[in-house]
């Protein structure tokens, strides 16, 4: 299984940014319907990854027990 550290592969352009204020209605529903599905959840695993961090040693599934009593 290969390991997708997605961090790895960005880069920030930081003149791309601007601000405005928020009674402005945004275009950025209009930008992310543009993008294609696949662009889109890289972008949802790249804040993941910001949010969460990313360490190849625990991106396994966890694994659930449960203990029935029998009757």
């Amino acid at each position: 299984m290969q390991e997708i550290n997605a961090l790895d592969h960005i880069r920030m352009d930081k003149s791309a940014f601007s601000t405005d204020s928020l009674d402005n209605e945004s275009d950025e529903k209009l930008y992310w319907l543009s993008r294609t599905p696949v662009e889109r959840i890289h972008s949802v695993e790249i804040m993941r990854q910001i949010f969460y961090g990313y360490n190849p040693l625990t991106t396994r599934l966890q694994r659930f027990f449960e203990i029935a009593e029998l009757p």
